[in-house]
């Protein structure tokens, strides 16, 4: 690499990495090291092939979106997260609802399967549309429609805090079935 190619990819990197970096704890479940590995992986790629890239920054998300899939793909095991007790509701008028917001959030992402993160994460933090997702992923946009409910659902199974927020929360019943009849 030249000298203008090490100044363009240095600016790059000093001025996207924050992005870049909040993209990979979002795609490793909130492990902030694991994303520090990844994203450090993804621009380690980028550098090699920095004198062919017209458009870094999408190249380099591709990077980080492919290796990520590529993770939940070895055979080896997955680390969960496991907690004592679940979390506690968040008060409305308390300050730091949304930090244990945020926990709460990352907490559930962590229990996703890799290829669910990462469709969330394509799909509502990218803000990508399906077609993009599936080309990205690999994989068609019926898989991508089916991965993006089945990961939200179980998100909503998992913090159901997130559920009363985006007003897909169920009240609870308080009658049978047969109680129902006209």
């Amino acid at each position: 690499m030249d000298a203008e190619a090490q100044d363009r990819f240095r600016e790059f990197v000093e001025h996207r990495s924050s992005a870049l970096l909040r993209t990979a704890v979002l795609l490793s479940g909130g492990d902030r090291h694991a994303a520090e590995d990844l994203l450090q992986n993804a621009l380690i790629k980028a550098a090699g092939r920095w004198h062919r890239i017209d458009e870094p920054e999408p190249y380099v998300r591709q990077i980080l979106y492919r290796q990520q899939i590529g993770r939940w793909r070895l055979k080896w095991p997955r680390r969960e997260l496991t907690v004592a007790e679940p979390p506690e509701r968040r008060g409305d008028g308390d300050a730091s609802s949304a930090a244990e917001l945020r926990l709460v959030i990352r907490g559930a992402l962590a229990r996703l399967t890799a290829r669910q993160r990462a469709v969330l994460v394509l799909r509502y933090f990218e803000d990508l549309p399906e077609a993009d997702v599936a080309r990205i992923m690999g994989c068609s946009v019926g898989t991508v429609r089916s991965t993006t409910h089945r990961s939200l659902a179980r998100l909503r199974a998992l913090a159901p805090e997130l559920a009363a927020l985006d007003g897909h929360s169920r009240p609870a019943r308080d009658y049978t079935p047969a109680e129902v009849r006209p």
